[in-house]
């Protein structure tokens, strides 16, 4: 019997996800010897990122005719009874069902053979349980969960009707888990969600997300690194801008979800900021902590995107300084407001994307050759990989057999190759 493979599509919330499903799955099969299972934990992000869902879905029944095949993740939430009628699947999950350990038995929840989809209403959720690990299958840095869900309506996204409300987990859990982790050896710990600047409202005590960050870095005083995931600036606190801008063991890294740096576009988005909040906060962040760097999403093509407008968000990256850039071609998300909204041409679309992409890899050319002659402290990923506090990707020139993943060492930069920092170990 070999192990169950788990393919994971999006997030860092479905990186951590997958992690509970393989526990799970190996457990309901280590007394089948005949079962192979395949596990495929999706996105809903794009509709791209649903096609390639399906490609790699077929792919694997073509390559594994006997396996069991399951489908999960956000793309099985909202379009459940699609990958239900496809022929190569056997099982459906949804986003709830995913992560308890019955839905990966023989008969889970005791559906016969004839039942294949087992995906309830997300919106019904209130709550959500804490999931505990011990370990990872990467063996550099841990992720916990501290949150799911969303509350906010932004009219291009689907992810809510995904992953339901949001809900937290209670800080004594996620300090609970960071504890275990970093006794079990890690060094670096990600937190991360669907929403995180959203944490609390739904716990007792008043909690915020910057007050459970300054809580993790008081109360796991061995903890040597702590990064956070995707966050709204104009939700950022009080309490976390302290602990960015005086803890060092906070990564001086933080991914922003920006999406556009036009205040019309971001009005017809529903989003909460506009680009005046985004480039005040990058800018007061580099006048206290001056080592920071941010990366940040932009979609190209927003429906009623116009030449100028898009120019407002090319303009952004340089305004608020931005080294690394997730850029999404504008998807039409059925169901939602912006699907109803005079569509920009998809060869604009297309294009728009291409020279965002550039103006990033610019970007992050500059910073990367900024780096060429320091020392920074990096975390080995492997035994010729290691990243930087910066996140910046670092090549090692030498491969000593005493290296060990997960540590953490000083590392001069040399130069850079295949936009990728060469170092050699202090």
């Amino acid at each position: 019997m070999s192990d169950p493979q788990v393919i994971t599509f999006g997030c860092r919330l479905n990186s951590f996800e997958s992690e509970i499903i393989k526990e799970h799955a190996q457990k309901a099969t280590q007394n089948n010897k005949d079962d192979e299972t395949i596990i495929f934990n999706t996105c809903a992000v794009t509709a791209e990122a649903q096609r390639q869902a399906r490609q790699s879905i077929r792919r694997a029944r073509r390559e594994n005719p006997n396996a069991r095949i399951i489908v999960t993740g956000c793309a099985a939430q909202v379009d459940a009874d699609s990958f239900g009628n496809m022929e190569e699947v056997d099982l459906v999950l949804g986003n709830e069902e995913k992560l308890q350990a019955k839905a990966y038995d023989p008969a889970p929840f005791g559906l016969n053979e004839s039942q294949k989809v087992l995906v309830n209403d997300i919106m019904s959720v209130t709550q959500t349980a804490p999931q505990l690990i011990d370990g990872f299958g990467e063996r550099s840095r841990a992720f916990v969960q501290i949150q799911t869900g969303c509350d906010h309506r932004c009219t291009f996204c689907i992810i809510p009707f995904g992953r339901g409300n949001s809900r937290s987990v209670p800080a004594g859990e996620v300090i609970a888990q960071i504890s275990r982790l970093v006794e079990n050896g890690y060094k670096e710990v990600v937190l991360t969600g669907v929403d995180i600047t959203s944490y609390g409202p739904d716990l007792p005590g008043n909690l915020t997300f910057g007050i459970l960050v300054q809580k993790i870095l008081t109360q796991v005083p061995n903890l040597k690194r702590l990064r956070i995931s995707s966050i709204d600036s104009v939700e950022v606190d009080d309490p976390l801008l302290e602990a960015i801008t005086s803890e060092t063991r906070l990564m001086p890294h933080l991914h922003l979800s920006l999406q556009a740096g036009d205040n019309m576009i971001l009005k017809r988005m529903k989003r909460r900021h506009l680009r005046e909040h985004s480039i005040k906060f990058c800018n007061d962040m580099k006048a206290t902590r001056p080592d920071i760097i941010f990366g940040a999403d932009l979609i190209a093509g927003f429906p009623t995107e116009t030449d100028a407008m898009f120019a407002n968000t090319l303009a952004l990256i340089d305004e608020c300084d931005l080294t690394y850039l997730h850029i999404f071609p504008y998807s039409v998300r059925p169901g939602t407001p912006a699907a109803r909204m005079p569509q920009v041409d998809g060869s604009t679309i297309k294009e728009r994307a291409k020279i965002l992409r550039q103006a990033g890899e610019q970007k992050l050319s500059a910073f990367l050759n900024s780096q060429i002659g320091k020392t920074c402290s990096a975390l080995i990923e492997t035994s010729q990989t290691a990243r930087s506090q910066q996140f910046a990707p670092i090549k090692l020139n030498q491969t000593p057999h005493t290296i060990v993943p997960g540590t953490i060492a000083d590392i001069k930069i040399t130069g850079i190759q295949d936009q990728l920092l060469q170092g050699d170990l202090c």
